[in-house]
Protein backbone atom coordinates (compact mmCIF):
# COMPACT_ATOMS: atom_id res chain seq x y z
CA UNK A 1 0.00 0.00 0.00
CA UNK A 2 1.36 3.25 -0.89
CA UNK A 3 0.84 6.45 0.58
CA UNK A 4 -0.49 10.03 -0.57
CA UNK A 5 3.14 10.98 -0.25
CA UNK A 6 4.08 8.85 -3.41
CA UNK A 7 1.12 11.82 -5.28
CA UNK A 8 3.08 14.74 -3.29
CA UNK A 9 6.63 13.57 -4.68
CA UNK A 10 5.20 13.21 -8.28
CA UNK A 11 2.37 16.19 -7.99
CA UNK A 12 -0.44 14.63 -9.51
CA UNK A 13 -2.24 16.03 -12.78
CA UNK A 14 -5.51 15.88 -11.10
CA UNK A 15 -7.58 15.69 -7.92
CA UNK A 16 -11.15 14.87 -8.31
CA UNK A 17 -14.05 15.92 -6.40
CA UNK A 18 -14.24 12.66 -3.99
CA UNK A 19 -10.04 12.83 -3.35
CA UNK A 20 -8.64 10.84 -5.88
CA UNK A 21 -5.29 12.09 -7.37
CA UNK A 22 -4.13 10.97 -10.40
CA UNK A 23 -0.73 10.88 -12.14
CA UNK A 24 -0.72 10.67 -16.01
CA UNK A 25 2.33 9.14 -17.02
CA UNK A 26 3.08 7.79 -21.63
CA UNK A 27 2.45 4.52 -20.91
CA UNK A 28 -0.36 5.03 -18.33
CA UNK A 29 -2.36 6.29 -15.56
CA UNK A 30 -1.50 5.77 -11.87
CA UNK A 31 -4.18 6.56 -8.90
CA UNK A 32 -4.85 6.91 -5.49
CA UNK A 33 -8.15 6.70 -3.93
CA UNK A 34 -10.14 5.13 -1.18
CA UNK A 35 -12.78 3.50 -3.47
CA UNK A 36 -12.88 1.14 -6.55
CA UNK A 37 -15.38 -0.31 -8.94
CA UNK A 38 -17.75 2.06 -10.87
CA UNK A 39 -16.64 5.45 -10.99
CA UNK A 40 -17.77 8.11 -13.11
CA UNK A 41 -17.54 5.93 -16.66
CA UNK A 42 -14.91 4.01 -15.85
CA UNK A 43 -14.73 0.71 -14.13
CA UNK A 44 -11.52 0.53 -12.01
CA UNK A 45 -10.67 -3.28 -10.49
CA UNK A 46 -7.82 -3.39 -7.92
CA UNK A 47 -5.52 -6.21 -8.02
CA UNK A 48 -2.98 -7.64 -6.42
CA UNK A 49 -3.96 -6.76 -2.63
CA UNK A 50 -4.56 -9.83 -0.03
CA UNK A 51 -6.60 -8.22 2.36
CA UNK A 52 -8.30 -5.54 0.07
CA UNK A 53 -10.74 -3.09 2.60
CA UNK A 54 -12.87 -0.30 0.78
CA UNK A 55 -12.41 2.66 2.23
CA UNK A 56 -8.41 2.35 2.68
CA UNK A 57 -6.17 3.97 -0.02
CA UNK A 58 -4.15 2.02 -2.73
CA UNK A 59 -2.72 2.91 -5.40
CA UNK A 60 -3.36 1.87 -8.64
CA UNK A 61 -2.17 1.67 -12.31
CA UNK A 62 -3.84 1.25 -15.54
CA UNK A 63 -2.16 1.16 -19.04
CA UNK A 64 -3.82 3.52 -21.77
CA UNK A 65 -4.15 0.83 -23.83
CA UNK A 66 -6.41 -1.07 -21.27
CA UNK A 67 -8.89 1.76 -21.64
CA UNK A 68 -11.64 1.35 -23.72
CA UNK A 69 -15.14 2.99 -24.36
CA UNK A 70 -18.05 1.57 -23.11
CA UNK A 71 -21.57 1.15 -24.73
CA UNK A 72 -24.98 -1.10 -24.78
CA UNK A 73 -24.64 -2.55 -27.76
CA UNK A 74 -20.84 -3.60 -28.29
CA UNK A 75 -20.61 -7.71 -27.81
CA UNK A 76 -16.67 -7.97 -26.77
CA UNK A 77 -17.01 -9.66 -23.09
CA UNK A 78 -17.78 -12.99 -21.89
CA UNK A 79 -17.19 -15.01 -18.64
CA UNK A 80 -14.01 -17.02 -17.75
CA UNK A 81 -15.10 -19.09 -14.43
CA UNK A 82 -12.48 -20.69 -11.71
CA UNK A 83 -14.50 -23.86 -10.76
CA UNK A 84 -12.22 -24.66 -7.39
CA UNK A 85 -12.05 -20.94 -6.29
CA UNK A 86 -16.10 -20.73 -6.77
CA UNK A 87 -14.88 -16.79 -8.91
CA UNK A 88 -16.30 -15.74 -12.01
CA UNK A 89 -15.04 -12.53 -13.73
CA UNK A 90 -15.87 -10.23 -16.77
CA UNK A 91 -13.21 -10.65 -19.90
CA UNK A 92 -12.83 -8.24 -22.77
CA UNK A 93 -11.60 -9.71 -25.90
CA UNK A 94 -8.36 -8.64 -27.31
CA UNK A 95 -8.33 -7.88 -30.64
CA UNK A 96 -5.07 -10.47 -31.48
CA UNK A 97 -7.23 -13.06 -29.71
CA UNK A 98 -7.98 -16.21 -31.69
CA UNK A 99 -9.83 -18.34 -29.01
CA UNK A 100 -13.90 -18.58 -29.49
CA UNK A 101 -15.86 -17.04 -26.39
CA UNK A 102 -19.22 -16.54 -26.44
CA UNK A 103 -19.95 -12.68 -26.48
CA UNK A 104 -22.30 -10.63 -24.45
CA UNK A 105 -22.44 -6.93 -23.94
CA UNK A 106 -21.83 -5.02 -20.90
CA UNK A 107 -25.01 -4.90 -19.83
CA UNK A 108 -25.14 -9.07 -19.88
CA UNK A 109 -22.14 -9.93 -18.89
CA UNK A 110 -22.65 -8.47 -15.21
CA UNK A 111 -26.12 -9.62 -15.50
CA UNK A 112 -24.70 -13.58 -15.85
CA UNK A 113 -21.52 -12.43 -12.80
CA UNK A 114 -23.87 -11.81 -10.69
CA UNK A 115 -25.75 -14.84 -11.47
CA UNK A 116 -23.09 -17.02 -11.22
CA UNK A 117 -21.82 -15.37 -7.92
CA UNK A 118 -25.01 -16.37 -6.59
CA UNK A 119 -24.91 -20.12 -7.59
CA UNK A 120 -21.33 -20.00 -6.45
CA UNK A 121 -21.81 -19.00 -2.63
CA UNK A 122 -25.53 -20.32 -2.28
CA UNK A 123 -26.55 -23.95 -1.74
CA UNK A 124 -30.39 -24.11 -1.12
CA UNK A 125 -31.55 -23.70 -5.10
CA UNK A 126 -30.14 -26.97 -5.08
CA UNK A 127 -32.01 -28.77 -3.26
CA UNK A 128 -34.43 -29.56 -5.63
CA UNK A 129 -32.23 -31.53 -7.73
CA UNK A 130 -31.18 -35.00 -7.51
CA UNK A 131 -27.53 -34.66 -8.35
CA UNK A 132 -24.37 -33.49 -6.36
CA UNK A 133 -24.52 -29.39 -6.24
CA UNK A 134 -21.10 -29.18 -7.67
CA UNK A 135 -22.28 -31.25 -10.65
CA UNK A 136 -25.22 -28.96 -11.12
CA UNK A 137 -23.14 -25.35 -10.48
CA UNK A 138 -20.51 -26.51 -13.70
CA UNK A 139 -23.93 -26.94 -15.72
CA UNK A 140 -25.47 -24.40 -15.16
CA UNK A 141 -22.08 -22.10 -15.14
CA UNK A 142 -21.12 -23.46 -18.30
CA UNK A 143 -24.62 -22.79 -19.96
CA UNK A 144 -24.94 -19.12 -18.57
CA UNK A 145 -20.85 -18.55 -19.70
CA UNK A 146 -21.72 -20.30 -23.49
CA UNK A 147 -25.47 -19.78 -24.52
CA UNK A 148 -28.05 -16.72 -24.62
CA UNK A 149 -30.31 -19.40 -22.38
CA UNK A 150 -31.39 -17.56 -19.55
CA UNK A 151 -30.97 -19.49 -16.02
CA UNK A 152 -34.38 -20.14 -15.54
CA UNK A 153 -34.37 -21.82 -18.67
CA UNK A 154 -31.57 -23.51 -17.87
CA UNK A 155 -32.61 -25.08 -14.79
CA UNK A 156 -35.74 -26.45 -16.54
CA UNK A 157 -33.89 -28.32 -19.13
CA UNK A 158 -32.34 -29.91 -15.98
Amino acid sequence: MQNLNFFEEMKAHFQSKSGSYYYYTENGVFRYSNHWGRVANCRWKIQGIDQYKNQNYYVGYANWSDFYPLNSTDKVFYLEADYAEHKVSIKRIQHNSEEAHFLMTSELAHQRLKQIQSLFKEYKWARYFDEDIEVLRKLLVDQLIHTNKSLQQIKLEL
